[in-house]
C-alpha cells in the first residue's frame, strides 16, 4: 500500500520514487498546478500534482484518503518550510488514487481554532487525527510501554485479574452487572483490583502489576470518568520504602521518556499533617511557596474578639502571604466572598504600606505587637496581601490551601514537581459523625493499640503521590493478620455476620501464612495528564464520557429493550418507564410490547 510514511521522507529520498498514503490536509491551486499536504500518522509531506495529468486533484476535499506514487524533488528555492520536518522536499505526482472521499467536517482537523466539547465527543475519531490528540495518544501508548518495560526489568508478573466480581466498599458506588443465570444476582466492575492483587500476595507471586480498567461510579471532575486506567502493583516482603523506590523508578522513566528530563530523585516527602499544616491540602501543588503560617500564639487574649473567640473554641488562626496583588475593594469583596463558598465565616485581608503600616479593616482593632508579630511570621514587606482566617483547623487551612491555589497556582504543568504524602489518618469522620477509611478498610495501621484504643487519632500506613497538585495514586502497607482485618470491621460497624458474607472468601485465604505485603496504584489517565500539559483526562482518554456520564458518539447509556430487562431479572421502576417512555415520545421510537 505504501513504501514510506508521509513524515518520514526525507531529502535522503530526492530522486527516488515513494508511495505514501493518507488523508488530504489541505490543497492549494496556483495557476496550472496543485499542491496538497498528505498526513498520516508520521507527519506530513507536500505533494504537487498538474490538473492536466491528474484532473482527479481538482475533486480532493480535506481529509480524503488517498494514496500517491511519485518521485521526491527538492522545493523550489524560496519555498522551503523551515517548521516542517519534511519543508525542504515535495513529490511530484506520478499516480494518484483516493481511497475513500470525506463529507464536509464537523470541524477543522487542526489545532488552531477552539472547539466545543460536545461536538468533539460527538465525532472523536475525527478529533484523534489533530495532532494535539494524537501526541496525547501516543504519549498514552509510550507511557505503558514504558510500565512494562521498568516493571519487567525489576521481575514483576503481569497478572490480570477479574472484571467481575463481587460488591466490596472501596470508596465510591460500585458499578452493578446482573447476572442472567441467576436471576437477582450481580456481580461488580472492580473499582480496583485490590483483594485479588493481595491474593496474588497470599498465593506467592510476590511481584505483582497490572494495567488495569476500574470502575467507580462516583461525581465526575476534570480528573475523573466513570471508566478510567490505572498501574496497580503489589509486592510481599517489602516495606514502605521499597515501594515508593519502585514507584519513583516507574514515574521517573515515564517523564524520561514523555518529557526528556530527569526527575529528582528520592521525591519529596511530607506527612499528612504536614501538608495539611502547611499547604491545606493532603495533594499541595510544591511548585510555589505561599505556606499556611500558623499565628494562633500571637492572639491568644487579644482585644479582637473574632481571634480570641476563635481560639477559645479551639480553633485555630492562620494566613498566607500571598505577594504583591493589585487590591481593591471590590477584590477584597470578591476573595472574602470565595473564602465564604469554601466554608469560611470571613476572612481578614491586610496590605502593608510602605511605612510598614497595616491597610485594613481590622487594622484598628489590633496593638502593636499583634501587628508587628503578623509581619514577621509571615514575612511581609511593602506592597504585600496578607489573608488571614480564624475558625476550626481543618476549615481554616482548607479554606486558605484553596485560595493559595487560586492566587498562586502556575497557568500550566510545564514545571513538574513530585511529591510523596505519608502517614494519613487511618480513619475519617463520615457526613454522618460515622467513622469511615481514609483510603481502604485493608490498610494497616501504625499502631494496633493506637487503632483500637483512640481509632480517631491513629495512623495509617498510607501514600499518595502527587504530582503539581494532582493527586496521581494512592497505596498502603496491608493488613496481613485477619484478627486485626476482622478488627478494622468491627471499628467500621461491620459486624461479624456482615463480614463473613462480604470478605468471608478473603478473610479465610489471610488463614493461610499471609506475608506481609503493600503497593500502590496510580491513574495512568491523570500522569498522562499533567505531562501533556492538559488540565483535563478527557483529553488523554480515546474514548471518554461527559461530565455527566454520557458518551455523545454512541449514546451511551441508552434504554435497552424489556425482554433483555426479562432474561436478566429485571424490572424499571415507574419513575424510569415514564423518564423512558418520555424519551421515547421525543425520539419517536416504537418499543415492542413489554414481556410477561
Amino acid at each position: 500500500m505504501r513504501s514510506h510514511g508521509a513524515g518520514s521522507v526525507s531529502e535522503a529520498d530526492i530522486g527516488s520514487e515513494v508511495v505514501i498514503a493518507g488523508w488530504v490536509q489541505r490543497r492549494r491551486d496556483h495557476g496550472g498546478i496543485t499542491f496538497f499536504d498528505v498526513r498520516d500518522a508520521t507527519g506530513l509531506v507536500q505533494v504537487v500534482a498538474d490538473p492536466a495529468e491528474h484532473p482527479i486533484v481538482a475533486d480532493l476535499k480535506m481529509e480524503y484518503c488517498v494514496r500517491v506514487k511519485g518521485v521526491v524533488r527538492s522545493r523550489p528555492a524560496g519555498t522551503e518550510n523551515p517548521d516542517l520536518e519534511t519543508g525542504k522536499i515535495e513529490i511530484g505526482v506520478g499516480e494518484l488514487e483516493v481511497l475513500a472521499p470525506a463529507k464536509t467536517l464537523p470541524f477543522m482537523i487542526d489545532d488552531r481554532t477552539e472547539i466545543d466539547e460536545a461536538i468533539r465527543l460527538r465525532h472523536r475519531y475525527l478529533d484523534l487525527r489533530r495532532p494535539r490528540m494524537a501526541a496525547n495518544l501516543k504519549a498514552r501508548s509510550k507511557t505503558t510501554a514504558v510500565i512494562r518495560r521498568t516493571l519487567d526489568d525489576l521481575e514483576f508478573l503481569e497478572v490480570e485479574t477479574p472484571t467481575l466480581i463481587n460488591s466490596t466498599p472501596e470508596g465510591a458506588r460500585d458499578m452493578l452487572v446482573p447476572s442472567r443465570l441467576r436471576p437477582g444476582e450481580f456481580y461488580a466492575l472492580p473499582q480496583s483490583p485490590q483483594l485479588f492483587k493481595q491474593l496474588l500476595m497470599i498465593a506467592g507471586v510476590e511481584r505483582y502489576f497490572q494495567i488495569a480498567r476500574c470502575y467507580r461510579d462516583e461525581d465526575f471532575r476534570a480528573d475523573r470518568q466513570l471508566e478510567f486506567t490505572q498501574l496497580d502493583l503489589e509486592g510481599s516482603f517489602w516495606d514502605r520504602d521499597e515501594v515508593l523506590e519502585t514507584i519513583e523508578a516507574v514515574l521517573a522513566a515515564v517523564t524520561k521518556e514523555i518529557r526528556g528530563v530527569d526527575v529528582p530523585r528520592p521525591f519529596l516527602r511530607l506527612t499528612w499533617q504536614e501538608a495539611m499544616d502547611r499547604y491545606g491540602s493532603d495533594k499541595p501543588d510544591m511548585r510555589f511557596g505561599m505556606e499556611i503560617i500558623d499565628l494562633s500564639d500571637l492572639f491568644r487574649g487579644s482585644e479582637f474578639g473574632i481571634f480570641r473567640g476563635a481560639l477559645e473554641a479551639g480553633g485555630t488562626v492562620r494566613g498566607i502571604n500571598v505577594g504583591r496583588q493589585e487590591w481593591s475593594r471590590s477584590r477584597a469583596d470578591a476573595m472574602t466572598k470565595r473564602a465564604k463558598e469554601l466554608g469560611a465565616k470571613g476572612l481578614v485581608w491586610m496590605v502593608v504600606q510602605d511605612d510598614g503600616s497595616l491597610r485594613s479593616p481590622v487594622a484598628k482593632f489590633l496593638d502593636d505587637a499583634e501587628i508587628e508579630g503578623i509581619k514577621s511570621r509571615m514575612e511581609a514587606s511593602p506592597d504585600d496581601v496578607l489573608l488571614i482566617a480564624a475558625d476550626r483547623w481543618r476549615t481554616t487551612v482548607g479554606v486558605l490551601g484553596n485560595l493559595r491555589l487560586d492566587l498562586g497556582r502556575p497557568e500550566n504543568h510545564h514545571d513538574l514537581a513530585y511529591l510523596w504524602v505519608v502517614d494519613f489518618p487511618l480513619f475519617e469522620e463520615g457526613e454522618d459523625g460515622s467513622i469511615t477509611f481514609s483510603h481502604h478498610p485493608f490498610t494497616a495501621p501504625t499502631s494496633i493499640d493506637e487503632m483500637a484504643n483512640d481509632p480517631a487519632n491513629a495512623i495509617s500506613k498510607a501514600y499518595d503521590a502527587v504530582l503539581n497538585g494532582v493527586e496521581l495514586g494512592s497505596g498502603s502497607i496491608r493488613i496481613h493478620d485477619p484478627q486485626v482485618q476482622r478488627q478494622v470491621f468491627e471499628i467500621l460497624g461491620i459486624d461479624g455476620e456482615t463480614a463473613e458474607r462480604r470478605f468471608g472468601w478473603f478473610l479465610e485465604a489471610l488463614e493461610y501464612g499471609t506475608p506481609p505485603h503493600g503497593g500502590f496504584a496510580f491513574g495512568v489517565d491523570r500522569l498522562v495528564m499533567v505531562l501533556q500539559d492538559e488540565t483535563s483526562i478527557r483529553e488523554v482518554i480515546p474514548f471518554p464520557k461527559t461530565q455527566t456520564g454520557l458518551d455523545p458518539m454512541t449514546g451511551a447509556p441508552t434504554w435497552v429493550d424489556e425482554y433483555q430487562l426479562a432474561e436478566l431479572g429485571v424490572e424499571l421502576t415507574a419513575k424510569s418507564k415514564l423518564r423512558r417512555d418520555a424519551t421515547d415520545e421525543e425520539t419517536g421510537e416504537d418499543r415492542p410490547p413489554e414481556s410477561g
